[in-house]
């Protein structure tokens, strides 16, 4: 994930990391109502809602000279129509990342891997 885009201009290098490619798609892909987070994967069962801060985990980049291609893992909020919600994703995801860096999305890809339940936060607000 810590490879670097790379460019030339005439007063120099401009280089970007895949992370920050990571950071747009993850910020991108959540502004989508319906998107309730990005997911770090399923430990234990249940699966790991990423904070503003970890966005990045719950993208793969994969990057050429001049080309993108971006794997988003996320829930989704119950109820909501997940191919709607996921080509909303897609063309976001490629707008921001094509006009913040100047790559070609070549595909955005999305892996759902939870739903978010309206009575987990009730539950979850009873623990504490």
């Amino acid at each position: 994930m810590g490879e670097i885009n790379e460019e030339r201009s005439q007063w120099g290098t401009i280089k970007i990391a895949n992370e920050v490619v990571g950071i747009i798609a993850g910020l991108a892909a959540t502004e989508i109502s319906g998107v309730y987070g990005m997911s770090g994967g399923i430990t234990g069962g249940i699966t790991e809602v990423l904070g503003m801060k970890n966005l990045a985990k719950g993208v793969k980049v994969e990057v050429g000279e001049k080309e993108a291609a971006i794997d988003l893992f996320v829930i989704m909020d119950y109820g909501v129509r997940i191919p709607d919600v996921s080509l909303q994703m897609q063309e976001n995801v490629k707008r921001a990342v094509e006009s913040m860096t100047g790559l070609t999305v070549v595909e955005v890809n999305v892996h759902v891997q939870g739903i978010k339940f309206p009575e987990e936060e009730e539950d979850e607000s009873r623990v504490r």
